[in-house]
Formats: C-alpha cells, sequence, structure tokens
C-alpha cells in the first residue's frame, strides 16, 4: 500500500493472477520457451467489482524456443491500476535448458525491464488542499527491476518452480523533495508446482499450488485444481488463503485459440463490499503446419 507523506510502501505489490498456471510465464522467466511453439497471451483482472477504485491489471506476454528448443527468449508489458496509482512496464527474458534425463529438464532464467510507478494527485483528495507532499500533478517513478527463476519439469506431467521477482530493490522516488524515501520495490519470492493425473484417456485433473512470499507480509497460498477433458476443455475451483475461492473455465479452440475466464468471490471481510473478481485470459499457440 501507499503512505503518502513519508511515502513508504508495503506489502505485495505484483497483482494476483488466479490463472497463474495457464499463464505462468509472468510470474517465472524460466519458463520462457519451455514449450515448442511460441505462445502469446493476455490477461485482464477486475479485481473486487464494486469497490471504487479497486486494482485493474491488464499483461500481454510472448515466448518460446530458440536454437534447437535449448534456448527460450520472451518479454510481457503491463499496466497495473489502483485508485490513483498506477504500476506499468515491461520485461524481457532469456532462458536455459538442460537434460536431467530424458524426460526431465530444468531451466534457467532472467528477465530485466523498466518499471513506472505514478500518482495521479488530480485524484486524490487532500485534507489540506495546500499540502505540498503531493501535488495535483502526475508524479513518477521509473527504476530498474530484475527477475530470475527455476523451472523443474515433465513436459504434460509435472513441474516445481521458484522465482523472484523484483530482485533489485529499486528505490522509488516520487518527489524532488523527498531524496531520503524509504519507498522501494519490496523482494517477492514465488514457488509452485503441479502434477497431471490421468484419470482415462479422455480425463486428467491437475491440481497445483502456488506459495508468495513478501516481507514481512505472512505467507499466502494460492491452491488449484482443474479437471480436463481431451486435453481442450477444463473446469476448476482455487483458494487464495484468507482471501478468496474461485471457479475457472477454459477452452483451447483447434490447440491454436486460447480461452479462460475464473471468477473470485472473496472470504474476508471484502466480501461485504465487493461482489468479486473477474478475470480473463485470451491466447494463440504459434504451431508449425
Amino acid at each position: 500500500m501507499f503512505v503518502f507523506g513519508a511515502v513508504f510502501t508495503y506489502g505485495q505489490q505484483l497483482p494476483h493472477y488466479t490463472q497463474y498456471l495457464i499463464n505462468d510465464y509472468v510470474t517465472n522467466p524460466a519458463i520462457g520457451g519451455t514449450s515448442p511453439y511460441f505462445k502469446a497471451q493476455s490477461n485482464h483482472r477486475f479485481q473486487w467489482v464494486g469497490i471504487t477504485d479497486a486494482p485493474r491489471t491488464y499483461i500481454f506476454s510472448l515466448h518460446g524456443p530458440i536454437v534447437n528448443d535449448k534456448m527460450g527468449v520472451g518479454g510481457y508489458v503491463f499496466t497495473d491500476f489502483t485508485g490513483p496509482t498506477r504500476r506499468s512496464g515491461f520485461q524481457a527474458s532469456y532462458s536455459y535448458k538442460v537434460n536431467i534425463t530424458d524426460d526431465i529438464k530444468l531451466s534457467f532464467g532472467l528477465a530485466g525491464g523498466l518499471l513506472q510507478f505514478a500518482v495521479d494527485g488530480g485524484k486524490v483528495n487532500l485534507e489540506d488542499i495546500n499540502d505540498l507532499v503531493l501535488s495535483t500533478s502526475l508524479q513518477s517513478s521509473l527504476v530498474l527491476d530484475m527477475a530470475a527463476g527455476l523451472y523443474l519439469y515433465e513436459e504434460d506431467r509435472w513441474f516445481f518452480s521458484v522465482s523472484a521477482p523484483q530482485l533489485v530493490g529499486s528505490k522509488l522516488q516520487f518527489f524532488d523533495a523527498y531524496t531520503n524515501t524509504l519507498s522501494r520495490l519490496s523482494n517477492h519470492y514465488f514457488a509452485a508446482g503441479g502434477y497431471t493425473f490421468d484419470i482415462s484417456s479422455d480425463f486428467q485433473i491437475q491440481p497445483s499450488f502456488l506459495i508468495k512470499y513478501i516481507s514481512p507480509v505472512p505467507i499466502q497460498v494460492d491452491a488449484n485444481v482443474r479437471a480436463i477433458y481431451q486435453e481442450n476443455v477444463w473446469v476448476g475451483l482455487s483458494y487464495r488463503s484468507e482471501d478468496a475461492i474461485g471457479a475457472m473455465l477454459g477452452y483451447n479452440f483447434k490447440e491454436r485459440f486460447m480461452f479462460g475466464y475464473s471468477y473470485d468471490f472473496p472470504i474476508s471481510n471484502l466480501r461485504k463490499q465487493s461482489t468479486g473478481s473477474h478475470e480473463l485470459m485470451v491466447g494463440f499457440r504459434f504451431l508449425e503446419n
């Protein structure tokens, strides 16, 4: 959150994704290029509908393999609005894969880019209209951002992922008068895993989890389970600790076009003010003919 005056930032600064498993690349640069094709995806999340100035997130990613599938490249651009604040930027990534066995692979990934935090003072109502801490103009801070990750997997069977976004911890200086600001990017640490069970020739069950840690916030756990029919249609349930439960559905059309939708119902005190959160994903696989 942002507290004007001292201008601190605490807690999770990255947006939630209920469909983290469908667009997992945005949480770990090591995943770039682990599929045998390039993939473009766009996620749109509208969080806590019914609450004024609630978060809205838009992201577009593209990644795929190069050099005989030994390496991967990719990148994404994003914008995240919360009230008078905006977080936007881009990252580009590189990954390298090694074979542990014939079926098991380990990918190492690094990403770097620029991140802009902006505050629109014209959208903030101040008790003292002459307060010099926040002007009515747009104040912003442009900083370097980096991420790293590891991804251990057996294709179409299981995976384990660890990543660290916002590695640099860059200082966010919004106002020239505050050169000693303590506001900076918080280090985030993610761990995720999942396994696909074959129930029959047509049906699969895929449980997964995502663990997020950002000091000094308590660890948060996302748990999902999906039922997949003929690798094209899926439905699922999700749970985010002390936050929300959700339902998901998705469809792959002719193996190229992807669609996913999720709805989160808050289980925290926010349920009294919000009807829930919506997330839409559309994607395209660049398959060879």
